[in-house]
């Protein structure tokens, strides 16, 4: 494995380096939780297109409205959005993790909604 003259044994006993420090954790993200955020991200994508969150016009307002709704929706007791009304099907706290990172990708990059 190592082609220098310490074996694989000495080498652990060394104590191996990584600088690594400064750099995101992303092991602290609940990936589970977000697998229901991405057949969010699916479900648009199949009903708009894909990446077309990017193209609406005042997005940031408009992406909050949407927040609010599925928030005032779980307010009511409803936590899934309703497939037999359209929805996906999926939490409605997902849904509001969506319209968040839309309007977060807004503030960070600049763009211009």
């Amino acid at each position: 494995m190592f082609k220098d003259s310490l074996d694989y044994e000495d080498k652990m006993d060394l104590g191996g380096k990584k600088f690594d420090q400064e750099k995101i954790d992303w092991t602290l993200v609940p990936f589970k939780a977000m697998e229901s955020v991405v057949r969010v991200l699916e479900h648009g994508a199949k009903k708009y297109s894909r990446g077309n969150w990017q193209m609406v016009k005042n997005a940031r307002r408009r992406y909050l409205a949407a927040a609010y709704r599925h928030l005032n929706a779980m307010n009511d007791g409803e936590w899934v959005d309703d497939v037999a009304k359209g929805g996906s099907g999926e939490p409605h706290a997902a849904h509001v993790v969506c319209c968040m990172l839309f309007i977060l990708w807004f503030e960070i990059t600049g763009r211009e909604d």
